[in-house]
């Protein structure tokens, strides 16, 4: 399913607030509305965004003061408000980057390959390439382009903290040649010097893991706003929003960086795989 970003989110919960406050049912409020029961769930919960003549009307309904209106008008617009992802919808179809783009923190594990958001861009293209073997050469540069442009957004300066575990499979798998490894692997170490990434390497040596059933992220907002979990696959995106579920990725993640080597530790071995000149 897509996500709703996250001022739907906060708008749709604003909205629930109001109408429990007004002591009307869902039901209710969608006889008085004019909306079917379906809009009046989907709004709450932020997947869907009402226009801003249904939020004035459900305003005067709730019964909101001028200034709550006024607040939630000026959040609906900044809702609607084009992001720079926009420009590449054909690439990033899921609601995931926008999410990214107003997170304060990014937890992500990735077992099998250099997170997205720290890949240089010759590995990014030859990740790109594996994925999609058919893609011209045209579509392949513009996937790399908006990778690139999400890698200066998001890890860029005001960016969020990001705290990434990583496998060291990933570390040794030869993507590319050993001059794109070579390349990334020190741009890796360029990043951990940077004081808002954290990174840690799972060791082969580790054996089994809690972490082995796929990759996942946690993206944490400002603290009106619920944590979300991310996970993606071949067949697509799941966002995991219930509150004990994102409690379980958290603690998954917790646990896999007790795992990890320390940052200190970590940086030690990614130089030590860089400077082997058979890597496999």
């Amino acid at each position: 399913m897509k996500s709703p970003t996250v001022r739907h989110r906060r708008l749709g919960r604003e909205l629930r607030r109001l109408r429990e406050e007004a002591d009307l049912t869902t039901n209710e409020a969608a006889h008085r509305l004019g909306w079917s029961l379906s809009k009046v769930h989907r709004v709450e919960g932020g997947r869907i965004m009402v226009s801003e003549t249904d939020l004035i009307h459900a305003c005067d309904l709730f019964g909101a003061d001028s200034y709550t209106k006024g607040g939630l008008i000026q959040l609906a617009r900044d809702a609607n408000r084009r992001g720079w992802w926009t420009a590449y919808s054909d690439v990033f179809t899921g609601g995931y980057v926008a999410l990214e783009a107003e997170a304060t923190a990014i937890h992500k594990w990735e077992p099998l390959l250099i997170p997205g958001l720290l890949q240089s861009e010759d590995y990014a293209r030859e990740v790109i390439r594996a994925r999609h073997p058919n893609l011209g050469a045209g579509e392949l540069e513009r996937r790399v382009d908006a990778r690139m442009l999400r890698k200066i957004n998001v890890v860029g300066p005001n960016a969020p903290a990001l705290h990434a575990l990583i496998d060291e499979a990933a570390l040794r798998r030869l993507v590319g040649s050993p001059d794109i490894m070579d390349r990334q692997l020190g741009d890796l170490l360029q990043a951990m010097t940077w004081t808002h990434i954290t990174v840690q390497i799972l060791p082969l040596s580790a054996g089994a893991h809690p972490g082995m059933e796929g990759a996942f992220s946690v993206l944490n907002f400002d603290p009106e706003d619920p944590a979300v979990g991310y996970v993606e696959s071949p067949a697509g995106e799941v966002y995991v929003e219930a509150a004990d579920q994102v409690r379980s990725l958290t603690l998954l993640f917790e646990r896999l960086a007790g795992a990890c080597l320390s940052p200190e530790k970590s940086a030690v071995l990614i130089a030590a795989v860089r400077s082997n000149d058979d890597l496999p």
